[in-house]
């Protein structure tokens, strides 16, 4: 079988202020035409940068290509003119990028932008490209596709702009699809739904994909081949089988050592002793309709009668599908949504009754960690100046004890104190999330709501901040609200779990009694989408998506 794509021995250097750095070396490469490539590796090994020069769509001022050949279906991309690779992207090789807030255009709707590259590359009528946009949302699992279309990006949900911009990429059919970390901000369900999209494509038109990812259950599930890269080296390249079975590279094999299912839980879950740090009771959120065109939608319950408890040095993982209300949940806890109704007792205080100026004091206790690293973080400060804030306001430190501060915070999630002086446009997606969790650390709270806090990093970072947070939780009694779409994440680091569809709690027990025995279908859907790390373990793709899709049905029921 033919090779689609070949990359040759490509090195790229990028020009910074401190001078060149080199994150791509002699790396190879090649897709067979309807194959499936995995391209792993911890964040800032040169994933990224390898597949954003296939299509030339880093800066040309300050990224060369110093070495190497990009072959595409017989042509040479490293010497084609900017209009024939013009034609080329989007048509011919569509990329979903992993950064949908950037990605996508904030002055156009979604309408604007999906239905681009249809009027463009297949000469679609406008009316024709609207009604193939509304197909294609719908295929991705958007629900009420005409609201959607009207809407911008920033009224969306990281995963939905996710979706659009797996849509806008699928669109035109291209026979390569670069997907770039394209399933992170996805619940198990929805990356199912969205792999299956993958595979079908690759099956009816021969499509090959160059699949960038952190997560190595996907790979095994889906990939023919794997390539590894380190520090912008490939350290090795093989069928999927034999680098999950027999890895050759001594940092394949780290990497797989860092693999949730490798590791075991640290301690058994433990029974609750003495009273609870927080207690939700029959908690409410119901956000208000929109008004669109004269008239008002109705209003949606986010939040609907959950209840909850949590103890010192207990995590409770709240999990669920997009849109089931777990996000709501944890912000409605900390009133960065007002609850409608309900109650939220903290350390024996009525949060609910608290006038502002108290719940500001109460909030140095009680922190979160956002799930939208790009949007939580102000692009015009520096990290020190942001990190710097809520020591400024809640501390008596000095400059030199919250520098001394913040250098320790940056290492314990894995950063260095010279990072202090970037902005966050600097970082990638993981190290973001690392900053985000630092955020979270620095007034040494009692309760911290972690709203998919390792769902941006890579396995062996992943693993470093799970300990993290362990080790914290037993030496400070932490409490933990732990929201993630990955459940062998939860299946690690939870005490609890609490399954939400559709803003009501449809399965509570301990972590034991849910994976092992799990009661209600749409547990049993959740953790059947969960995508196994082990290749020839690969599910009946039909099984298993009429198992979903039952269990679905029945917690909308």
């Amino acid at each position: 079988m033919s090779d689609l794509l070949t990359v040759d021995n490509l090195t790229v250097r990028i020009d910074t202020s401190r001078g060149p750095i080199t994150p791509v070396r002699d790396v190879s490469l090649r897709i067979p035409r309807g194959k499936m490539l995995g391209l792993v590796g911890e964040s800032g090994s040169g994933k990224s940068v390898t597949a954003m020069t296939i299509t030339r769509l880093l800066p040309r001022r300050n990224v060369h290509v110093t070495g190497g050949r990009i072959e595409f279906d017989g042509r040479d991309l490293t010497n084609l003119s900017d209009r024939s690779l013009r034609a080329v992207r989007g048509k011919e090789i569509a990329t979903i990028f992993q950064e949908p807030m950037t990605a996508l255009n904030p002055v156009l709707t979604i309408a604007d932008q999906v239905t681009e590259p249809l009027r463009v590359h297949l000469g679609l009528s406008r009316r024709q490209a609207a009604d193939r946009a509304a197909e294609l949302l719908d295929m991705v699992g958007i629900r009420d596709t005409a609201r959607v279309l009207r809407d911008y990006p920033h009224q969306l949900s990281g995963g939905m702009r996710q979706r659009v911009m797996i849509a806008m990429a699928m669109s035109c059919e291209p026979k390569l699809l670069i997907a770039d970390e394209p399933t992170t901000a996805l619940d198990v369900t929805t990356q199912l739904q969205i792999l299956e999209l993958v595979m079908d494509l690759q099956q009816k038109h021969g499509t090959s994909v160059l699949l960038i990812t952190h997560d190595l259950g996907v790979v095994a599930q889906t990939c023919d081949e794997v390539t590894v890269m380190h520090n912008g080296q490939v350290q090795e390249t093989a069928p999927v089988e034999q680098i999950f079975e027999a890895p050759q590279a001594d940092y394949t094999k780290r990497l797989l050592s860092f693999l949730p299912s490798n590791r075991e839980r640290s301690r058994t879950a433990r029974p609750a002793e003495g009273p609870a740090l927080l207690e939700v009771s029959d908690l409410v959120k119901v956000f208000p309709g929109r008004r669109r065109r004269g008239r008002r939608t109705e209003p949606v319950a986010a939040v609907d009668g959950v209840s909850f408890s949590v103890a010192p040095g207990r995590t409770l993982a709240i999990v669920g599908e997009s849109g089931s209300g777990k996000s709501t949940t944890g912000r409605a806890l900390l009133r960065l949504h007002e609850p409608t109704s309900g109650s939220v007792s903290f350390d024996g205080v009525d949060l609910m009754a608290l006038p502002a100026e108290e719940l500001r004091a109460m909030r140095a206790r009680m922190q979160i960690v956002f799930q939208d690293t790009y949007a939580s973080l102000d692009p015009r400060w520096t990290i020190e100046r942001t990190l710097a804030e809520p020591l400024r306001l809640h501390t008596d430190l000095d400059a030199a004890g919250i520098r001394e501060r913040l250098a320790e915070v940056m290492e314990l999630v894995g950063l260095e104190a010279g990072h202090l002086e970037r902005f966050p446009h600097e970082f990638s997606g993981g190290q973001r999330q690392r900053i985000g969790i630092a955020r979270a650390l620095l007034l040494n709270p009692s309760l911290v709501v972690c709203d998919e806090p390792v769902s941006a990093l890579d396995v062996s970072v992943q693993a470093q901040v799970l300990e993290l947070l362990k080790d914290l939780q037993d030496r400070l009694g932490l409490a933990y609200v732990f929201i993630s779409h990955d459940l062998s994440v939860v299946r690690l680091i939870a005490d609890e779990v609490l399954v939400m569809s559709r803003g009501k709690v449809v399965e509570h027990g301990t972590v034991d009694e849910v994976f092992a025995a799990p009661k209600h279908p749409y547990t049993k859907a959740l953790l059947a989408a969960v995508p196994s790390p082990d290749p020839r373990a690969r599910l009946d793709r039909a099984q298993r998506r009429e198992l979903v899709e039952a269990g679905t049905k029945e917690a909308v029921a």
